[in-house]
């Protein structure tokens, strides 16, 4: 059984000229202990479906589905109360940009103890000594000194290992990473990637990696989704989809990693976009 299994997600904003569709129709499945990559470019919907699985996403946003359950139990049907004993507990999210998603007037320590004493049901001692692990755990120097600092004290790649210790905090059974390394150099970058994937693999939960990163998809998903424009172009193994694409949104976004250049250019892409459009229109959807 799939730990979460998502038919037909639909996500349409109100807006003054009507309703803007952002996801159209996607079907996602994640299992147990599995990598799932899910790639496109900046407004393909990638982040908004994960958030409305979330149920972060504002009032102006009207989300369907035929079917949401995680580990067999229906999201549909339950009430928020019931939602959110799952949500920041059994689900966490990783959020794009770290120093935003920290609160500038609080330490450091103070929100990840928060997250313990409401989500773990921990006491103010108890949660301290387990924020001091989890800083540790990701690789913070010095943890009991950081709970100290404020967000802006500390670097952009603390500030991520941060995110990553309050969203491992419940010891959740999925874990969502949206671009997690973002704004962060390279070094950075790779240092985030193995610590997500060695928390993965040690502790058996699944992890949906949002990215535009083909590198990072090849080095680290079992499974990838391919969306643009809201709809999933193709979905397949790792291995398959990296040695013959389907969809040609795919082998659009394939075709712009530099190895694959044949001369002094990147290929141009465009003709593939317009295949990509044609594809969506021939499955009924609206290029």
């Amino acid at each position: 059984m799939s730990l979460l299994n998502i038919r037909n997600l639909t996500v349409r904003f109100a807006t003054s000229t009507g309703a803007f569709t952002a996801v159209d129709g996607i079907d996602v499945r994640v299992d147990k202990g599995e990598v799932l990559a899910v790639v496109g470019e900046s407004g393909s919907g990638k982040s908004v479906a994960m958030l409305a699985v979330m149920g972060l996403l504002p009032d102006t946003a009207t989300v369907t589905a035929d079917e949401m359950t995680f580990d067999g139990q229906n999201m549909l049907a339950m009430s928020p109360r019931q939602r959110r004993r799952i949500i920041g507990r059994e689900i966490t999210m990783i959020f794009q940009e770290p120093i935003a998603s920290l609160n500038p007037s609080f330490t450091v320590g103070y929100q990840i103890e928060e997250v313990l004493r409401f989500n773990a049901g921990l006491g103010r001692k108890a949660a301290r000594a387990r924020a001091i692990e989890l800083f540790d755990a990701v690789g913070i120097p010095e943890p009991e000194q950081r709970l100290k600092s404020y967000p802006h004290q500390m670097s952009g790649g603390q500030s991520q290992r941060v995110m990553i210790a309050m969203a491992i905090a419940t010891n959740p059974r999925l874990l969502i990473a949206d671009e997690p390394t973002t704004a962060l150099d390279v070094t950075i970058q790779k240092q985030i990637l193995d610590l997500l994937m060695k928390l993965q693999e040690d502790s058996g939960m699944a992890l949906i990696l949002i990215t535009h990163d083909m590198g990072v998809v090849a080095e680290t998903a079992d499974r990838v989704m391919v969306q643009y424009k809201g709809h999933k172009m193709e979905e397949s193994d790792v291995l398959t989809l990296f040695e013959n694409p389907q969809s040609p949104y795919t082998r659009a976004l394939l075709s712009a990693l530099p190895e694959n250049a044949t001369g002094d250019r990147l290929p141009t892409v465009s003709d593939f976009f317009k295949a990509a459009d044609a594809q969506i229109a021939a499955e009924g959807g609206a290029a």
